[in-house]
């Protein structure tokens, strides 16, 4: 199938041109909030169908440039579904297809490589409970050791086994995955994992002793959790993050 970016709207369901407007305005958040490692690092969404067809980036657009129909939709092995004049990166989708494939409950999955996200990635003893939103990501925190730049096919059991049901992985020497069943959720979890490293960072960075959080209270965070966001997950804070973004730059949406 050929299409240009001009007319992909006319070539998809109104619920895949609405999944793309909402992955676009993730890509353009994570732009704005400074969580971009350049082209390098990649968001990835489920389209709803038997086809097992996902949407991810132009390889090479900045985030901030990345549009509804730039997106670029392909199989489960990074094959283009619709033609785009855009490259993808299949090295960057081996992470992403692990985890879809052995999560039929998830939609989105997003991965970074921020310095604070890193950097807590390569201490020994991961994320430690020293602030609320560390306890919101130790309910469901799951570790993966640095196998290399993950291209290899036969890294994926091993992801897949590390991750099991858990939302937040954290990528050892490497960096911050989490996976949500809408990308409103996925991206609120985002923004909880990466302020809880860089609140350690900075904790840290202090000197002093650190106080750590009663391990009761991680374990009863889930209900917490779901009266903080009304029980809502990220479709909570999502409506005003769209409204964020639309005033400071609408073209996501084209």
């Amino acid at each position: 199938m050929n299409a240009s970016t001009q007319n992909v709207k006319q070539l998809v369901s109104a619920e895949e041109w609405q999944l793309r407007v909402d992955l676009a305005a993730c890509y353009r958040l994570v732009a704005h909030y400074g969580w971009s490692d350049l082209v390098f690092t990649h968001i990835t969404a489920r389209i709803p169908g038997p086809e097992h067809h996902f949407l991810i980036n132009p390889y090479g657009l900045m985030f901030d440039e990345i549009t509804a129909s730039s997106l670029v939709k392909i199989d489960m092995q990074c094959n283009k579904v619709i033609d785009s004049p855009y490259p993808v990166n299949p090295a960057g989708f081996v992470i992403h297809s692990a985890v879809h494939e052995a999560r039929d409950d998830i939609v989105c999955v997003m991965h970074t490589h921020t310095r604070a996200g890193v950097g807590v990635s390569a201490q020994k003893n991961g994320i430690l409970p020293i602030s609320q939103q560390s306890t919101f990501v130790l309910s469901s925190l799951a570790y993966h050791n640095y196998e290399g730049v993950a291209f290899r096919e036969e890294e994926k059991p091993r992801l897949q086994a590390a991750l099991g049901t858990a939302n937040f992985l954290m990528l050892r020497n490497h960096g911050l995955l989490v996976c949500g069943k809408t990308i409103a959720d996925a991206f609120l979890s985002m923004y909880t994992f990466e302020s809880t490293c860089q609140i350690q960072i900075a904790a840290q960075a202090g000197g002093g002793e650190l106080t750590q959080v009663n391990p009761k209270i991680v374990e009863s965070v889930g209900l917490a959790m779901k009266v903080q966001t009304g029980g809502l997950g990220g479709t909570f804070v999502w409506p005003s993050l769209i409204r964020k973004l639309d005033k400071l730059d609408p073209t996501y949406k084209d």
